[in-house]
C-alpha cells in the first residue's frame, strides 16, 4: 500500500537549491533510514513530508495519518494523558521540568499513541540512555506502518530500516538493505569508481601518446630534394602533402577521440594518520584513580563509596542511565575533588558540549594551529580525516555548523599537548559520516581516553574497558561493552531460573508441610520430613547466592 509519493520536487533556501528529487514512493512495508552529511537535507525532507514548510515545485502526496518524532522542542503545557505515557513514568510531569531524555520519551510516545501509516523521526535517539533507546528500538520494530528515519545511531539503521535513503547533492538514491548493506554497496561503488578512473587515466594517456607521435611522424616528412627534377619534385611533394594530410586527420581524429572520452572523476583518498601522543609521556600504570568517591544533591544521592582506575593508554567508556552522575563524575576528575587522583604528568583535554574553546573569528586552521604540537601538514591530514577538505579549513568558526564546530573542536583537542582526553558525548550533532570519521581518529589516538556516549557501537568499537554507575554504585569492567551485556544478561537469565526454582521449592514446602501437620494414611512421614530438610538447606543455597 503506497503511503507517499514524491514527484519532481524542488525546495530552495535563498539561491541554494537544497532538495531535487525527481521520484520517491514510500509503502507500508518500508523502514527507511535517512543519511547524508550535515546540512544535506535530511530534516528538510521530513519537515516537506509533515507539510511544516512547503516545497518550491513538485507535489507530495501522503495516504494516511503522518507522526513525526522531531528533535528536541521545550515548551511549559501539562502533559496530557495518552497511551504510553504512564508507561514511561511521565504522567502529570510538565515538560518545563523534563530532562532531555525524559522530553525525547515523551515526543516517542506521543507518536505512538497515534494511528498512524507512516512514522517520521529525526535523530529520536538523542538524549536517551541504553533503556531509553531498547524500548525505542523495541516500538519500532513493532511499529505496523512505514518508517523514515533520520539517524546516526548505527545500531538502530541496522536492526530496524530495509531500505537507507541517501541524500547527496539535493539529489536521493535508495539503497536495498539495512546500514551494513549501504555501506558495503558504497565500497563496492567506490572500487567500481576507481576501476573506472584507472580505465580512463589509461586510455587518456594511450590518446596523447598516439597524438604525439602522429605530429611526430607529420613533421618528420622530407621536404623537395634539392638535386630532383621537375617531374620528380612535384610527385614528391604530392605524395609528402597526402601523407601529411592523413596524419593531420588522423590527429583530429585522435584528439576527437580524446575530446570525447568520458571523463570519470578521481576517488578521494583521504590520508590516515595514527594521532600518537608528541608531549610527556606518563610511566605509571594507573593515570586517574578513585578511591572514596562520593556525591549527592540534597536526599538525593548520586554514588557512595565508589572506586575507579583508569589505566594509562586505555580506552574507557563512562555508562549510566540518564541522570545517574556521568556529567556530574567527569567534572569531579577536572576539578580534582576529594577521593579522586590524577598522575602528575597528567595533561587532560576535555570536550564538553559548550564548545567554548574555539575562537569564533578565526579560521579552522588557525584554531587548530593555535595549540597544535604537529605541523601544519599533520594538521591538515587530520582535518581531512574529520572532512574538513582543501579549502574547508580556511572557514570561520562562526559560519560552521553544530556538527562542524563539534568536530573542529575534537580536531583541536586531539592535537594539543594532553595525554589524557575526557569527551562528553563527543559524536552528538554529528551526521553518520562524521560519527565514523571521529570513531577511526578515536580509535588510532594513541593516548589514554575517557568518555561518555549512548553510541552502543562507537562504545564497543573505541572502548577496551568500562565504567558504570549503577544502583548509586560506580563499577569497572575491563572488557568490551558487548561482553559486559552479554555477562549480564547471562547474570539476569541466572537470576531468573534461580527464581524460578525458588518458587516451586517453595510450592513444594507448603505441600510438605501441609502433609506432616495432617498425615495421610498413605504418606510416609520419615521420607517428607527427609525431603522438607533438603528443601530448606537448597532454598538456604539460593538465597546465599
Amino acid at each position: 500500500m503506497l503511503v507517499l509519493d514524491i514527484s519532481n520536487l524542488k525546495k530552495y533556501y535563498g539561491d541554494r537549491l537544497i532538495l531535487d528529487i525527481k521520484d520517491l514512493k514510500i509503502y507500508k512495508d518500508d523502514k527507511i533510514g535517512v543519511v547524508g552529511l550535515n546540512g544535506s537535507g535530511k530534516t528538510t525532507l521530513l519537515n516537506l513530508i509533515s507539510k511544516e514548510i512547503l516545497p518550491d515545485e513538485g507535489y507530495i502526496r501522503t495516504f494516511g495519518n503522518i507522526s513525526y518524532i522531531k528533535q528536541l522542542e521545550h515548551g511549559n503545557e501539562e502533559i496530557a494523558h495518552g497511551k504510553y505515557i504512564s508507561e514511561l513514568g511521565l504522567k502529570g510531569k510538565n515538560k518545563a521540568h523534563m530532562s532531555g531524555g525524559e522530553l525525547t520519551r515523551l515526543k516517542i510516545a506521543e507518536s505512538f499513541s497515534k494511528d498512524s501509516s507512516l512514522l517520521l523521526a529525526d535523530e529520536p535517539t538523542s538524549n536517551l540512555d541504553f533503556q531509553g533507546i531498547d524500548m525505542l528500538l523495541d516500538k519500532l520494530l513493532n511499529f505496523d506502518g512505514a518508517l523514515l528515519i533520520v539517524s546516526h545511531d548505527r545500531d538502530l539503521l541496522d536492526k530496524v530500516c530495509n531500505k537507507i535513503l541517501e541524500i547527496e547533492d539535493g539529489h536521493i538514491k535508495v539503497y536495498e538493505g539495512n546500514y551494513s548493506h549501504y555501506k558495503e554497496q558504497k565500497e563496492l561503488e567506490i572500487k567500481t569508481k576507481e576501476l573506472e578512473y584507472e580505465k580512463y587515466i589509461r586510455e587518456k594517456r594511450r590518446l596523447e601518446r598516439a597524438i604525439n607521435e602522429t605530429r611526430n611522424k607529420s613533421k618528420s616528412i622530407k621536404k623537395v630534394p634539392k638535386r630532383m627534377g621537375n617531374s620528380e619534385a612535384r610527385l614528391h611533394k604530392m605524395g609528402s602533402q597526402n601523407a601529411k594530410r592523413s596524419l593531420e586527420k588522423k590527429t583530429k581524429a585522435i584528439a576527437t577521440r580524446l575530446e570525447k572520452l568520458e571523463v570519470k572523476e578521481k576517488v578521494k583518498d583521504i590520508e590516515k594518520i595514527k594521532v600518537d601522543i608528541l608531549g610527556d609521556e606518563i610511566h605509571t600504570k594507573i593515570v586517574i584513580e578513585g578511591k572514596g568517591v562520593n556525591k549527592s544533591f540534597g536526599n538525593r544521592v548520586l554514588f557512595k563509596n565508589g572506586e575507579f582506575q583508569i589505566y594509562n593508554g586505555s580506552k574507557t567508556a563512562l555508562i549510566g542511565k540518564n541522570g545517574s552522575g556521568k556529567t556530574t563524575l567527569i567534572n569531579m576528575i577536572l576539578n580534582r575533588e576529594k577521593g579522586i587522583k590524577i598522575s602528575q604528568k597528567g595533561k587532560i583535554g576535555y570536550f564538553g558540549q559548550d564548545l567554548s574553546i574555539l575562537d569564533e573569528n578565526r579560521t579552522i586552521l588557525e584554531n587548530v594551529m593555535e595549540t597544535s604540537i604537529y605541523d601544519e601538514t599533520t594538521v591538515r591530514v587530520i582535518l581531512a580525516r574529520l572532512l574538513f577538505k582543501r579549502e574547508d579549513v580556511y572557514k570561520k568558526v562562526k559560519v560552521l555548523s553544530g556538527g562542524e564546530k563539534v568536530k573542529a573542536s575534537l580536531a583541536k583537542i586531539l592535537t594539543s599537548d594532553f595525554n589524557i582526553l575526557i569527551l562528553d558525548e563527543p559524536t552528538n550533532y554529528l551526521d553518520i559520516y562524521s560519527v565514523e570519521a571521529v570513531e577511526e581518529a578515536l580509535v588510532n589516538y594513541e593516548g589514554t581516553i575517557l568518555f561518555v556516549s549512548h553510541d552502543r557501537r562507537l562504545i564497543d568499537r573505541i572502548a577496551d574497558h568500562i565504567i558504570y554507575i549503577e544502583n548509586q554504585r560506580i563499577k569497572t569492567f575491563n572488557g568490551r561493552l558487548r561482553e559486559l551485556e552479554n555477562r549480564k544478561k547471562s547474570k539476569d537469565m541466572d537470576t531468573k531460573k534461580k527464581a524460578e526454582k525458588k518458587a516451586i521449592l517453595e510450592y513444594r514446602l507448603s505441600e510438605i508441610l501441609g502433609k506432616l501437620s495432617m498425615p495421610g494414611k498413605d504418606d510416609d512421614i520419615e521420607a517428607l520430613d527427609r525431603e522438607y530438610k533438603e528443601i530448606i538447606e537448597e532454598l538456604k543455597g539460593i538465597n546465599e547466592n
